[in-house]
């Protein structure tokens, strides 16, 4: 299966369980606290990435791996952690299409800004008006659903 094979029924999928992640996420932190919620998924996210890393690669090289590149590459999981956080807390206040909306809209225009400047060492992609359209519209939709 090539790269793109795969990739896009994966990310389809992860927009899926991401929707489904924030109600669950919401009605979790309602119930034992929003940090008590945020620990317990990250718990449980670590158990299952360790999991799948020892199932796939035979081993926990990775870690050593990633340990020894710069400090910046690690910090995806501190922004998962945001991520997370947000939603947990997001949800029960705001409705999970606006906390969705929401996170989308700050997904897509600072990935706007990555891809216009080239920033973390990607190639720089220009932001035409379809683009620069699209991301007004849904910051637009974003705002228009924390409306009740």
């Amino acid at each position: 299966m090539s790269g793109a094979a795969l990739a896009v029924p994966l990310a389809l999928v992860a927009g899926i369980a991401g929707a489904m992640q924030v109600p669950i996420q919401g009605e979790l932190g309602e119930r034992i606290g929003a940090f008590g919620a945020l620990a317990i998924s990250t718990l449980i996210s670590a158990v299952l990435s360790a999991t799948i890393l020892l199932a796939v690669r035979g081993g926990f090289g990775a870690y050593g791996d990633a340990l020894r590149q710069p400090l910046w590459l690690l910090t995806g999981g501190a922004m998962g952690v945001i991520v997370v956080l947000a939603i947990t807390i997001g949800a029960p206040r705001i409705g999970t299409a606006a906390t969705i909306g929401l996170l989308i809209a700050g997904q897509l225009g600072m990935g706007a800004v990555v891809d216009r400047f080239g920033l973390l060492g990607l190639e720089r992609i220009p932001i035409g008006w379809p683009r620069l359209l699209g991301i007004v519209l849904l910051a637009v939709g974003a705002a228009l659903s924390l409306k009740k």
